[in-house]
This record gives C-alpha cells, sequence and structure tokens, in this order.
C-alpha cells in the first residue's frame, strides 16, 4: 500500500475513533441525564417515605457516579481479538509501514468506525473470562473508566474492570490471550491526538517501550492525584484484581504505583461486590489529611463515591485531644503489651457473687441462691464476649431464672413488660454492679492512668516499675470528662471500647503509608477489619513514626491478618532513576531488609548544590522550574517553612499548602512531617541536614523527601549533606 493511501487511512481511522469518543461521551450525557430525571420524580414513584429516601440516595449516588469530566479520556484503549473483520486492510505481512516501536498512530490494524454495536454484550458480568476465545471471537472492545451504552443498551464503552477487560493490562505477544490488536489512544485535555497499534499475533509488543504510555506516566501533575487505568502494568493488575476475600501486603518502594494499586483495588472490589461493600462499606486510611486530600479524587474519577476515607486518628477519635506527652511516654502507649494491661483491667472489674438475690413482684417473692448466680458469671465470662455485651448476658440469665419461677406459681408467661421490670429492679441492678459494672471506655483509661494500685494490678508482669511511673498521671483530672487526653490516649480508648462493645467493621480496608502504624493502631484497624480483608500498603524503608514497622509479618499480626501475602513492587515508573539511585544511597543506614527501588525512567534531572544563601537560592530555583511545566513542591524542616514561604511572597511567588487541594497555585510548600505519599514534578529540598537533625528517624524522613519527585530534583543544602551522601558527585555539585 503507497505511504499515501497508509496515511490516508490512518487519518480516517483516527476520524472514526474520535466520532468514537464523541458518540460516547453523547451517550454517558443520556444517561446522566436519565438519572437525573429519575432522581427528580422518585418520590412520585415510591410506595412510602422510607422507600422515597431509599430510592433518592440510589438515584443520587447514580447521578454522581455518571459525572464525566471532559478533560479526561473516556476511554483510553482498545481489544480486537482474533477474527475481527478488517476490510480495509490484507491480514498479511505484504502491507508495508512502521512497527509499532517506531510509528505512532501508523502501525499495522485499523479500527473501523467505533463500531458501536460489534461488541453484543455488555461484557462486565461476573461470568466472563479474560481469554479470547469463545464469546470474544472477534469482537472489538473500547476499555475506559466505566461502563457506557447507547440507547439500546450495547456497550459503547466497557469498564476498565470487566473481567474482559483484564486482557487489555496482561496480554502479551507471548500469551495473546486471543487479543490480535491492543490499542492505545493519546490524549490531550481531552481531545483525541494519536494512537499506537501492537500486533500481538504477529508477535509485536512495546511494553514499556510506548510513546503513549511513557507520556501518560510522565505527563506533569498539578492538583491532585489522578487515576492509572490507562497505564497498569501486569504485575500491578495482578494485585488490584486480587480476590476479595485475600488481604495482601504490598511492600512497594517509590515510584513503584503501590498507593494507586489500593485504590483502583478498592474499585475493582467495588464493582465485582458492588451490593456486598455498600452494605459493609470501603474505608482507605491514610496518614494524615493531605495525604487524603491529594489521592481523594482518584476514585470518584473511576464512578466510585461512597468510600470512606480516615487517618488513623480520625478513625478513633471518640475523646477531643487536647495535650501533648513525652515522645517516650506516647511509645509506650503504642506498645502492644498495653492491650494485655487493659484486657486485665476489664476482667479486674469482674467480681464474684457473695450472697443470694431476693426480688417482690407483687404478692409474690422471688429468690435466686449463690450456686446459680456463681454459674451465671462463670459461664458468661468463659465466653469471651465484649465486657458490655456479657454485662447483658448476665442480666438476662438473671431475669430468665427469674422468669421460670413466675411461670411455675403462675402457670402462664410473663410479657415483656414483665421481663423489662425484672431487668431493671433494684435487686438486680445492684447485683450486676457489683460484679459486672458498667464501664465507659474513657472511665477505664482514667481509672487505670489515675490510680498507681490499679495500673500495677493490671501491669504486674508486663510493665516494670519504671513504666508504670512513666504512665501515671501526676496530676489526674477528678473525672474523665475533665481529662485533657493525647492522642495515645485516644488509642487506648480505642483498645477499651473494642473490650466493652463490638465495634462495626468494613468490607474491605486499604491502609496505605502502613510502616508508620503501631501496634495499637494495627489492632484499631483490626478490629475495623476483623470480617472483612485488608490491603496494607507501604515502605518500610520510610518509616518514619518512633514504633515504624521493621517487619511486615509483625505488622499483619497485629491487623489479623498473619497470612496474608507480602508482594514487593520493586520497579518504578514515575521517580527518574538518577533520583532513585541517589536516595538509594541511604538505603544502609535505615536498618530496614527491603530490596531497592528501580526505575525505568532514563529522563529528568538531579541538581545537588552547596550555596550560601539557603532562602535566596530557593526563591531561584523555584523560578526557574516555574519555567517547566507542571507542579513545583518546596520541601524543608518543618521549622524553616514559614520563612521560605514569606520569602517566595516577596519575590511574587504564590505557594499553595500540602493539604489544599483546591488551591490552584503550581508552587506548593511542604513541611518534611507531611511530605509522605504525595507527589510533584520538580522537587526542591532545603537543606538535608536539619531534616535529619529534626527527628529521631532523620535519615528515614529524608529518603521520603528525596523520593516525591516525578521529573526534577534539586538538593540546596548549606551544612553538609547527611553522611551516606557525602561522598555523592555529581555535576554541579559544590
Amino acid at each position: 500500500m503507497p505511504a499515501l493511501d497508509l496515511d490516508t487511512h490512518l487519518d480516517t481511522d483516527l476520524a472514526a475513533e474520535r466520532a468514537h469518543l464523541f458518540t460516547s461521551r453523547a451517550a454517558l450525557r443520556r444517561m446522566r441525564e436519565r438519572a437525573e430525571a429519575l432522581f427528580a420524580t422518585g418520590d412520585q414513584v415510591a410506595g412510602d417515605a422510607y422507600a422515597a429516601e431509599t430510592l433518592g440516595r440510589t438515584l443520587s449516588r447514580r447521578v454522581a457516579e455518571l459525572a464525566d469530566d471532559p478533560t479526561t479520556p473516556l476511554f483510553f484503549g482498545r481489544l480486537d481479538f482474533a477474527g475481527t473483520k478488517d476490510s480495509e486492510t490484507p491480514d498479511d505481512d505484504s502491507v508495508p509501514g512502521p512497527s509499532p516501536r517506531t510509528g505512532l498512530g501508523r502501525s499495522g490494524a485499523t479500527g473501523t468506525t467505533g463500531a458501536t454495536d460489534t461488541t453484543g454484550r455488555t461484557g462486565a458480568t461476573d461470568g466472563e473470562t479474560a481469554s479470547g476465545g469463545g464469546d470474544h471471537d472477534g469482537r472489538q472492545y473500547h476499555v475506559g473508566r466505566r461502563h457506557v451504552t447507547d440507547e439500546l443498551g450495547e456497550p459503547l464503552v466497557l469498564d476498565w474492570r470487566a473481567p474482559v477487560s483484564r486482557s487489555f493490562y496482561r496480554a502479551s505477544a507471548r500469551d495473546p490471550q486471543g487479543v490480535a490488536v491492543r490499542r492505545r489512544f493519546g490524549f490531550s485535555n481531552g481531545v483525541l491526538t494519536s494512537f499506537e497499534d501492537e500486533r500481538l499475533d504477529r508477535g509485536e509488543e512495546l511494553g514499556t517501550t510506548s510513546r503513549i504510555l511513557t507520556d501518560e506516566i510522565e505527563r506533569p501533575r498539578v492538583g491532585p492525584m489522578r487515576d492509572i487505568v490507562a497505564t497498569i502494568q501486569p504485575e500491578q493488575d495482578e494485585l488490584v484484581r486480587a480476590d476479595l476475600a485475600d488481604s495482601i501486603c504490598v511492600q512497594g518502594a517509590p515510584g513503584t504505583g503501590k498507593t494507586a494499586v489500593g485504590l483502583h483495588r478498592a474499585a475493582y472490589l467495588l464493582y465485582l461486590h458492588r451490593e456486598r461493600l455498600r452494605r459493609a462499606g470501603v474505608l482507605i486510611v491514610g496518614p494524615n489529611r493531605a495525604f487524603l486530600s491529594y489521592i481523594a479524587a482518584v476514585l470518584p474519577a473511576l464512578g466510585e463515591v461512597e468510600v470512606e476515607q480516615a487517618t488513623v486518628e480520625e478513625l478513633i477519635s471518640r475523646v477531643p485531644v487536647r495535650a501533648v506527652e513525652p515522645p517516650a511516654v506516647a511509645a509506650l502507649k503504642h506498645d502492644v503489651r498495653m492491650a494485655s494491661v487493659l484486657r486485665r483491667a476489664v476482667q479486674a472489674q469482674i467480681g464474684t457473687p457473695t450472697d443470694s438475690i431476693t426480688v417482690s413482684d407483687g404478692s409474690f417473692r422471688w429468690r435466686i441462691g449463690l450456686e446459680p448466680l456463681h454459674r451465671i458469671v462463670e459461664e458468661t465470662r468463659r465466653e469471651g464476649l465484649p465486657y458490655g455485651t456479657g454485662r447483658e448476658r448476665v442480666r438476662a440469665r438473671v431475669v430468665s431464672l427469674l422468669q421460670r419461677q413466675a411461670e411455675a406459681r403462675r402457670a402462664e408467661s410473663p410479657g415483656d413488660a414483665w421481663l423489662r421490670r425484672m431487668g431493671r429492679c433494684r435487686p438486680v441492678t445492684d447485683f450486676l454492679d457489683a460484679v459486672w459494672p458498667a464501664l465507659t471506655p474513657e472511665g477505664l483509661v482514667h481509672g487505670l492512668l489515675a490510680d498507681p494500685a490499679r495500673l500495677a494490678t493490671a501491669a504486674d508482669g508486663l510493665l516494670s516499675d519504671t513504666e508504670q511511673a512513666q504512665l501515671i498521671w501526676t496530676k489526674p483530672a477528678r473525672t474523665a470528662k475533665a481529662t485533657r487526653w493525647t492522642v495515645a490516649d485516644a488509642v487506648l480508648i480505642d483498645e477499651a471500647t473494642g473490650l466493652l462493645e463490638r465495634p462495626s467493621g468494613f468490607g474491605h480496608v486499604v491502609v496505605d503509608e502502613a510502616q508508620d502504624l503501631s501496634p495499637m493502631q494495627c489492632r484499631a484497624i483490626a478490629r475495623r477489619s476483623e470480617h472483612g480483608s485488608v490491603t496494607l500498603l507501604g515502605d518500610l524503608a520510610q518509616g518514619t513514626a518512633p514504633w515504624a514497622a521493621t517487619d511486615w509479618r509483625e505488622s499483619l499480626a497485629h491487623l489479623g491478618k498473619p497470612d496474608a501475602v507480602v508482594v514487593p513492587l520493586t520497579v518504578g515508573f514515575r521517580v527518574p532513576a538518577a533520583v532513585v539511585a541517589f536516595a538509594n544511597r541511604l538505603l544502609p543506614a535505615l536498618a530496614v531488609n527491603v530490596p531497592p527501588a528501580e526505575s525505568l525512567r532514563r529522563d529528568g534531572g538531579l541538581d545537588v548544590r552547596t550555596v550560601t544563601d539557603l532562602t535566596a537560592a530557593t526563591v531561584a530555583e523555584v523560578q526557574a522550574a516555574l519555567a517547566h511545566d507542571g507542579s513545583v513542591g518546596v520541601i524543608a524542616a518543618d521549622e524553616a517553612v514559614d520563612g521560605l514561604r514569606a520569602a517566595l511572597a516577596a519575590a511574587g511567588v504564590p505557594t499553595a499548602a500540602a493539604d489544599d487541594v483546591a488551591d490552584a497555585e503550581r508552587v506548593t510548600l511542604v513541611p518534611a512531617t507531611l511530605v509522605k505519599g504525595l507527589e510533584y514534578d520538580h522537587v526542591v529540598v532545603v537543606e538535608p541536614a536539619a531534616i535529619v537533625a529534626a527527628e529521631a528517624r532523620g535519615l528515614h524522613r529524608l529518603y521520603v523527601v528525596l523520593t516525591r519527585a516525578v521529573s526534577r530534583l534539586a538538593v540546596l543544602h548549606r551544612e553538609p549533606l547527611p553522611a551516606p551522601l557525602l561522598d555523592w558527585s555529581a555535576t554541579g555539585e559544590g
């Protein structure tokens, strides 16, 4: 085929794909308008107020799920399974044309006209397989962020989570899974600009050399985190599509996409088990509010709008935090031994009956002897129920014995009102208060930390005398309500809450930056995922908390998931290789057994410079960075942030705060303690020595800081670099 004819053919094909995009967007708009119309009239068709409210919530959610962002591609790929008819291009190797490695949008098989009616089915049912045989022979599917159908219900775009879409991520020249052609689309601000084909049936596969794939990974970042549905790699896809019953731990080096894997797994599970997880709930736990703000847009972009997000502190916020304690005391309260101390303190509240009870009931008197009361208390104790449930169980069993006596004398069964009255009568409540007194979590912890004798009894053999002395308040408040609680106290109160009552749980919990969870925080999450699964995400090398994990097996045991598989992700796609190599020099000093990160990125830049005026150099570096596309993150020790912000403002450079995703400023000034999980195109790190000196695990913090850049990293320092970096030499150093 002459080159001119090939170009014309490709231009026609590109026009057809654009037409399919236009048709798909119009169809999505109709789907949303239909949902809006149903929402507006739902109260007229509902049978009662409850049904109207339920229908309203369902339709409101559906409207939100169908929101469209015109700057985001509605589909990003296409699958042509073997047998797809292509009447315009002969199916033999005599057709001239560049290989997929050299011709963006110029390779091999062409599409038809978008073929809105060629799929013949939705492709989104649980029964489908990822193979190319059977139902998929000769079919063509556009793969996108959500399912879009035409007015007849025929699919125009298949959800990336549909079983058939799996082949878009996992098919290869070695294992084509029935796929003849995999097409990727290039977009700019929502406009389809190019396409790129891989003829898997001819052994043509681009992999990470795909120009479109590379451009999407390296696209400048401004604002919150984006989804990665167009760039998920096979090893990531395997984790994303793990079964709901499976708990997994991802040890992910910087830039390997572990956060994205966790979020996309949540979206996948919601798609596959929608009703079950809507009832049970899905929870995302992040290290701080800045991080949660950064990732907040990912799941809504994928059509999932009902996922709860919280920090651990928010999750356990039963009491207001109004005080700070010494780090050593906080670390002790986060120690897993405190769980046993609290359990003992609760068990110590259970007493032994000392006398029978007698209850007056009109002209009757009912008596329960000491032996059956002993039996009730011991049987209930052995059942291991939450303390509050056990108290009510004791009450119910006592009332049951009274009921048997009443039935025997009256020859009839007392009614519910009688049972309630017996349960509240003075002899029964006095007995309960003596052998199983009412407790509150706050009261339990207050009593333990305010009373040395009570703590000594509960901590005997668990905590040393010195540790007990550290925990005891020197001037305790008179009541739990008047106590000025700390963050670590809130962890103890949550543990106590779990001992007293059964908390509600979630069907699936995603925990990011999990290496910084203390054993007690892990237990708090375990109580909320006891009957669900967990996706644990983190990097032991990035552990900065005093109690940071050094072995995932220990964390998983505290989470109640000891058998979860630990999967390492070491190959990064975002952080440039030069930046990764520089940060990896810190690994030997971090005392963790993790494989070093690798990067496939050979672009980007690294500039390490000694300067005499840190503030002036930072302002100049930021101004130079603004000449490039993308976001700029300035990271410094917490105490230096205010001064740098003032200097940048004086130079006419406005800055945003790390947790303000609504701020459109390109430059974000971030305290080092809040940067975990965030990323910026150009990162300026100010005085590494100050970042290291600011906390006990300062080298770990510096490792986090140095791995936030996805294009360029500038390190400015006046003091000598930390020892592991001292022998660094690079052009421009000094």
